[in-house]
């Protein structure tokens, strides 16, 4: 049974949380949860590479005592230092990380003050005001965590996997399938087709000559663990990590129909059945009729054209104005991965990265970038090794030396600088006007209230060095809602001044939102997209960016990114 990896990095994080709450050193926790981040960062599966002989500990953050424990974990399914924690610290970490005000700091202290092991117990300790009484927490936070566990126990977030973990689950069951004899094609539909950030229950379309063959392999996946439904035509399985696949085998004649019914959204659908039955039609996931008659279904193009509409592209049908544009052959020509010429944020070694400034360089060489921004933090982020003015001063030199030998490729000058609690910028004007280009970020003070946050932002704004604001509203999906912020003002203000918004790419941010962006392109404001690169394996987030820029109805003119870097010398505020 393959082992993944968001399995050893689900294994290894639950070990350094578990290590952290035991009171273990910080050196010891740091390098299960650096390795936990790594593997999950990763586009290679680390099983196929031990299956290949490859050397693990060559790997970012994986030493050989790392190494040697991966191994082990992906030839057994087992971490036996992860089950020796357990039987010591019984405390269900992954339950309770599902509650964003929590970390392994603030699990520990109410394991250690309350007994907490669960959601129950801590449920009932917040609504007696158990909680509100120990020191990091208060009313205010002691009431969002309930909350979010009232969320949770109504099923508002449970199941949802990141759209980049749902990648690696489905893509290999995918390709399962595909090398089934007789099958013609296999095609996912559903939120995963959609873009959308966080996906549930996964909906595969398949053609086949075979269909009961199909179905039998399907349950005899390695990855099921429990099989819900076993059919002729449809099939519904649990894998082992958490996702339901549903199955359906479907007639070539109903494929378009099929893929349009299934990957929704509900409220599109709903707005395509409207416009059907205005014209006497009826549609369904079989095709369009009138009366008795079929008129289309193969395609997904003539269905959207039987009822007068222009195809609408996948990412768009959230029922937001596509249909109203399709009406009007006014929906936009959405940017793609091939538009994009270079990236605004990534990090080296000087700060929190994994490699050198010419490793970077050399990756996104490789990428075919026309310029690539590397943005080490300032020193306000002392965690990350940020720069100080000296230091900025002696990278900005290194670069310019770089830049000498490179060929191909422009690397800018840039910085990834903090925006301090007063709204000024963390690093001098002097040393920031060197720069071919300035990204501002918030890292502290997150808690501020909506009124002082959105005047943090706006202060920092009057600075002729705020070019790019990095992920804007602070949120990690599924672990932090992020800061508090009037958008729309920001918003305003952002095209007031000429600033540029980020979508960063990393899968865990994608921020900003895709209601966010959209609102950016509404007011004017274009869009920087980031990969955030800490490790050259994370330059290929880029296209993760792009799912969320086009959810976004964004179009190559709206993305700077897409411009050479003599038009955008041109658009830079300052």
């Amino acid at each position: 049974m393959a082992v993944h990896n968001h399995e050893i990095a689900k294994a290894l994080k639950k070990l350094s949380d578990l290590l952290e709450i035991d009171g273990a050193s910080s050196f010891r926790v740091r390098a299960y949860r650096n390795a936990a981040q790594t593997i999950n960062e990763m586009s290679q599966e680390l099983a196929d590479l031990a299956e290949d002989g490859q050397d693990l500990s060559k790997l970012p953050d994986i030493g050989k005592n790392m190494a040697d424990k991966i191994k082990n974990f992906v030839q057994t399914g087992k971490l036996p230092q992860l089950e020796e924690m357990q039987q010591k610290i019984p405390v269900d970490t992954e339950e309770l990380l599902q509650i964003s005000q929590l970390g392994a700091k603030g699990i520990k202290a109410l394991y250690e003050n309350l007994g907490i092991t669960n959601m129950d117990q801590l449920k009932k300790a917040a609504e007696a005001g158990k909680v509100e009484a120990l020191k990091g927490f208060g009313k205010k936070t002691q009431q969002k965590m309930l909350d979010e566990i009232n969320k949770i126990s109504r099923g508002e977030t449970k199941g949802r996997f990141k759209w980049a973990i749902a990648e690696q689950i489905i893509e290999p069951y995918i390709s399962y399938l595909k090398n089934i004899e007789g099958v013609v094609s296999v095609d996912a539909a559903g939120s995963y087709r959609r873009k959308k950030e966080t996906v549930g229950d996964m909906d595969l379309l398949v053609v086949a000559d075979n269909p009961t063959e199909v179905m039998n392999r399907f349950v005899s996946y390695e990855d099921v663990e429990e099989v819900i439904a076993h059919g002729e035509t449809k099939s519904s399985v649990n894998l082992r990590l958490g996702l339901q696949v549903d199955l359906r085998v479907i007639p070539q004649t109903s494929f378009g129909a099929a893929m349009l019914y299934f990957t929704g959204s509900k409220a599109h659908n709903v707005a395509i059945r409207r416009i059907a039955q205005d014209q006497e039609y009826k549609i369904n996931e079989y095709g369009i009729y009138h009366g008795e008659s079929w008129k289309a279904g193969k395609t997904e193009e003539e269905m959207y054209n039987q009822i007068g509409l222009s195809y609408i592209e996948p990412e768009l049908r959230e029922n937001r104005g596509e249909v109203e544009a399709a009406q009007n052959n006014t929906l936009p020509a959405l940017v793609t991965i091939q538009d994009i010429k270079g990236d605004f944020q990534s990090h080296t070694k000087e700060s929190d990265g994994k490699f050198t400034l010419e490793e970077m360089a050399e990756g996104a060489r490789k990428m075919g970038y026309q310029y690539f921004s590397i943005t080490d933090h300032s020193k306000r982020v002392t965690m990350a090794n940020g720069l100080d003015e000296k230091r900025l001063a002696r990278h900005i030199e290194a670069v310019d030396r770089l830049n000498e030998s490179l060929q191909n490729i422009k690397i800018l000058k840039s910085v990834e600088v903090d925006i301090l609690e007063d709204g000024r910028l963390d690093l001098s004007d002097d040393i920031l006007k060197e720069l071919d280009i300035v990204v501002v970020a918030i890292h502290y003070n997150m808690n501020l209230s909506r009124e002082k946050q959105t005047n943090r932002v706006l202060k920092a704004m009057e600075s002729p060095y705020f070019h790019i604001m990095a992920h804007p509203t602070g949120r990690m999906i599924g672990k932090r809602e992020g800061y508090e912020l009037d958008m729309e003002k920001i918003l305003d203000a952002a095209s007031e001044k000429g600033c540029f918004m980020e979508i960063n790419a990393a899968p865990d941010r994608l921020d900003l939102s895709d209601i966010y962006a959209r609102m950016a392109k509404d007011k004017g404001v274009k869009m920087a997209l980031s990969t955030d690169a800490h490790n050259l394996d994370n330059l290929g987030y880029m296209r993760f960016g792009i799912n969320q820029a086009r959810r976004a109805w964004l179009e190559p003119k709206d993305v700077i990114n897409t411009y050479s870097w003599e038009e955008l010398k041109q658009m830079i505020p300052g």
